[in-house]
């Protein structure tokens, strides 16, 4: 398969994000309604993290067999396996380190004894709400761009049939994580208790964040085939995730809602599932 169609196709399932995009724009949703909204987008998330990791496991898997079966030694083995935790570690710590930066505090002035809080600026001026949708869309990006490293890698083989199925999977679950991206901005407020809805050149930068990896994989992809990257970008992908899943469960438990939590996980859950059979139904 030719270069630009390849792109083309990594340029279709890199940009069904942006059909989540308007959740993030409801004004004033019901607390159930948000409730709800972010459960789903807990649950779109715990498939992610389940699926990544999965795959970024299974170089490690496959030297381990390899080792059982005397057909290979353990360097594979410990280097996939370097490669997994570093990534894991790096995606997982990296947003902690990085959230805690925005919060440090800094010295008044020369020689002053007291510690007032650092003046915000950029993302830090954000709200709290809109600083984790960047998250959700810098882990959910890392997680594509592996997809799409899949999507050129199989056009590149020739497998056009097999492309083209992963663009359909790929689009469809790239739905699902634009809607994950948003939902956390709906009903967003200031410290006034104001609305803030979050302007479409806002939404748009969110999608390309975490949409436009896949067409970059793609690209990528074509040109060659690199299984270390791809275990790097998914383990990135996987711990920047958890740390995104860990600050949604806090907000839904706060709710008291359990029913509601379950609901929405379980639709989220299965929407993940849905979209991933597809992708499955090809053989990958």
């Amino acid at each position: 398969m030719s270069l630009p169609t390849t792109l083309l196709l990594g340029f279709i399932a890199g940009v069904t994000i942006v059909l989540g995009l308007p959740v993030g724009r409801l004004r004033k949703p019901a607390p159930s309604l948000k409730l709800f909204l972010t459960a789903v987008t807990i649950g779109v998330l715990l498939f992610l993290v389940w699926d990544v990791l999965s795959a970024a496991w299974d170089p490690v898997d496959s030297a381990l067999g390899a080792v059982h079966e005397h057909s290979g030694g353990l360097a594979p083995v410990f280097g996939y396996g370097s490669l997994f935790a570093a990534g894991l570690a790096v995606g997982l710590l990296g947003l902690v380190g990085y959230d805690h930066y925005l919060h440090r505090p800094r010295p008044a002035g020369p020689g002053a004894m007291s510690v007032e809080e650092r003046p915000r600026t950029g993302v830090a001026t954000w709200s709290a709400a809109r600083r984790l949708a960047l998250m959700i869309a810098v882990g959910i990006g890392l997680h594509n761009f592996a997809e799409g490293l899949a999507i050129g890698q199989s056009a590149a083989s020739g497998a056009v049939s097999l492309a083209t199925v992963l663009v359909i999977g790929f689009a469809l679950h790239n739905a699902t994580e634009g809607f994950g991206i948003v939902a956390p901005l709906a009903g967003d407020v200031d410290a006034a208790g104001s609305p803030i809805r979050p302007s479409w050149g806002f939404l748009l930068g969110m999608a390309l964040i975490g949409g436009g990896p896949t067409f970059v994989g793609t690209l990528i992809g074509h040109s060659f085939t690199s299984e270390p990257l791809s275990v790097i970008f998914l383990t990135l992908a996987a711990g920047s995730i958890v740390y995104v899943l860990c600050q949604l469960i806090g907000i839904a438990a706060k709710a008291k809602r359990p029913d509601l939590l379950a609901a929405g996980l379980l639709l989220g859950l299965l929407a993940g599932f849905i979209t991933d059979a597809i992708v499955t139904a090809a053989g990958v």
